[in-house]
């Protein structure tokens, strides 16, 4: 099969390579260039290149630099700034994921190989002649909720080779293979921002505008912060205050006020109840036709852990999760990810509303 493989100089896609190599595929690697929002180069994209053009050497494959720099600032990192503008928390790498690697990238390039393959961590199941995503073996590293806004046809051109294998044994894979690079780190950061400072990034394009921390509670002024958007529901580490823990719980965009709530057991941290809009599913709504609550498990951020709740549809685009458990930090603009009961397949996602933010 001729493949196209996304590379990032990282372990994970390198041993996609080695996997995809030694079944005998034909491969072309590919390597997506994004550079920072100035217009300038990304000094650490150049190491990553260059160790991506050690693997093309030692499997003798040919390798591509493509650059996708304009497409992912004009949608990606627009969609990110517009929202945190919002007062909403983005998931940039979700929105990276739909329009970048699998949306522009699949266009130009990746549409003329028989698949594209990707070091994420995450499979595909076919049921009844329909293909759909599903979780990886890995529930630590499984990275179905990041792409969860795909489209079907995106997914179906899609291949996870890593989806059966646990980090641990990608990492003794690299090793047995003598990949160069067997021991680096794994990269953190934003999607394709990488290195860039998450906080700086937001403070050079919407700036410091200073603002009231205040306790919910009491209405008592606690400190100030540097603008809204550099908080999110839920939030505890960067609030500057004494005698926490604090816990970001509501945010006034209007009059620039940020409210929290002291205590690792205080309520207003928690909710059951979550309001989704702009409902999507990858492989089609599997309860098109049940009207009464359905059992789901969910993820409402990033983590290892799948929650059991209930999903009921209230028109076309909205739906309601109630939850078996409280759920911690219910930041709205974020994506909950649905799987089915025993978190197997992901069916899709949709975006969390809710009342904690004031515009």
């Amino acid at each position: 099969m001729n493949i196209a493989v996304l590379i990032s100089g990282g372990v994970d896609s390198a041993v996609v390579v080695h996997r995809l190599k030694e079944e005998g595929h034909d491969l072309h690697l590919f390597y997506i260039r994004i550079g920072l929002d100035d217009g300038s180069g990304d000094c650490s994209a150049e190491e990553d290149i260059e160790m991506c053009r050690l693997i093309a050497r030692q499997y003798g494959l040919p390798f591509d630099v493509v650059s996708l720099h304009q497409e992912y600032w004009d949608n990606v990192m627009e969609y990110a700034l517009r929202t945190v503008r919002e007062g909403l928390t983005p998931n940039p790498d979700i929105m990276c994921n739909k329009m970048i690697k699998f949306g522009f990238f699949e266009e130009r390039w990746g549409h003329e190989f028989d698949q594209t393959a990707t070091g994420h961590y995450a499979s595909t199941e076919v049921i009844g002649g329909t293909k759909y995503l599903a979780t990886a073996v890995d529930p630590v590293k499984d990275q179905t909720d990041f792409l969860a806004r795909i489209s079907y046809s995106q997914l179906s051109h899609l291949m996870f080779p890593l989806g059966t294998m646990p980090k641990a044994k990608v990492r003794e894979t690299a090793i047995e293979a003598r990949l160069p690079n067997a021991f680096r780190k794994d990269s953190q950061g934003i999607c394709f921002l990488g290195k860039i400072d998450y906080n700086d990034f937001i403070k050079r394009h919407l700036g410091i505008r200073k603002g009231a921390i205040i306790e919910l509670e009491t209405g008592r002024k606690l400190g100030e912060h540097n603008g809204f958007w550099f908080h999110t529901i839920g939030q505890r580490k960067g609030l500057g205050l004494s005698g926490g823990p604090w816990y970001v719980v509501k945010k006034n965009v209007h009059d620039n006020v940020v409210y929290v709530s002291q205590g690792y057991s205080t309520e207003k941290q928690y909710g059951r109840t979550l309001h989704l809009d702009e409902m999507h599913f990858i492989s089609g709504n599997p309860w098109e036709d049940v009207s009464s609550p359905v059992r789901i498990t969910f993820k409402n951020r990033h983590m290892p852990e799948f929650l059991s709740g209930t999903l009921t549809r209230l028109n076309e685009r909205e739906y309601v999760i109630e939850s078996e458990s409280k759920v911690q930090g219910i930041a709205p603009g974020q994506f909950a990810a649905i799987y089915d009961a025993s978190s197997r397949l992901c069916y899709g996602s949709g975006i969390i509303t809710g009342q904690n933010v004031i515009i």
